[in-house]
């Protein structure tokens, strides 16, 4: 839904909190808070880098803790909201940057004084070239919201905002630009460590799947992603990523089959097997 057009502006200002999470993002964080500098406060919780990230985030005005008892995304962001002062939430990750419009479109809507939950547009930049398709654009994600009035959940992984109060949701204008993955090398690595933390919350829940599984749902993301979702007018990019987030869905599954494996035999008398 739009933002809505017809409002009167609260007298009393409200404060904005940019937060981050991070860890050893010293590559890119300079570059995400250049971009904040409209914020009234940046605040950084980081899990334990071992560059100099905290040190360019004070550089910048950022007010920075530390965490390293890792309990997964979803509740890292908890702990990082919970450190913020403003009333109103902008969430954002290292690799990502606010675009002009997006930053005019988020003072606009905190200027309503409406509590409500607002949705970025983010765009990738990845291998060379913006990516328009691919099952990645258009890619609404809910960024901007009032302080205690919508939530992460615990979730390791893949976590988005809930909306417990029945908040109603807009669309901001501009693009949130996404840094998504700077080489092959660097796909895998992130790759790997979401299928480690996905595949943990779903074996500690019980759950369990086979290889077979695993085989189709890797051809399927690849034909959502390349055909379903006109990944192929994404040019070569397009192709490499549908290649390679088919990898990372079947690393995923094949995860979580082999942790159901992972124990030894209790026996030690691997002679007889």
């Amino acid at each position: 839904m739009s933002a809505p057009q017809d409002y009167e502006q609260s007298n009393a200002r409200q404060r904005i909190s940019a937060v981050l999470i991070v860890r050893n993002e010293a590559q890119k964080i300079a570059d995400c808070l250049a971009t904040l500098d409209w914020a009234d406060e940046v605040v950084v919780l980081d899990s334990g880098s071992e560059d100099n990230t905290c040190a360019i985030a004070r550089e910048h005005g950022a007010r920075v803790s530390v965490r390293t008892d890792w309990q997964g995304f979803g509740e890292q962001r908890r702990r990082a909201e919970a450190l913020a002062t403003g009333d109103w939430i902008f969430m954002i990750d290292a690799d990502e940057r606010v675009t002009p419009a997006l930053r005019d479109s988020i003072l606009a809507a905190v200027a309503r004084g409406i509590p409500a939950i607002y949705r970025a547009n983010r765009l990738c930049w990845c291998f060379g070239r913006y990516i328009r398709h691919s099952d990645m654009h258009p890619d609404w994600v809910a960024r901007l919201y009032p302080k205690g009035q919508a939530e992460f959940p615990t979730q390791r992984v893949h976590e988005k905002l809930h909306n417990p109060k029945g908040l109603s949701e807009y669309r901001l204008e501009g693009k949130l630009l996404h840094w998504v993955y700077d080489s092959v090398a660097h796909q895998k690595r992130k790759a790997a460590h979401y299928a480690e933390e996905w595949a943990a919350e779903r074996a500690a829940k019980g759950e369990s799947t086979s290889l077979s599984s695993a085989y189709l749902h890797a051809i399927f993301c690849f034909v959502r992603m390349y055909f379903l979702r006109l990944g192929l007018l994404d040019g070569r990019q397009g192709f490499l990523l549908a290649v390679l987030m088919s990898q990372a869905t079947f690393a995923k599954y094949a995860e979580l089959w082999t942790r159901s494996r992972a124990q030894a035999p209790e026996d030690n008398h691997a002679d007889h097997v």
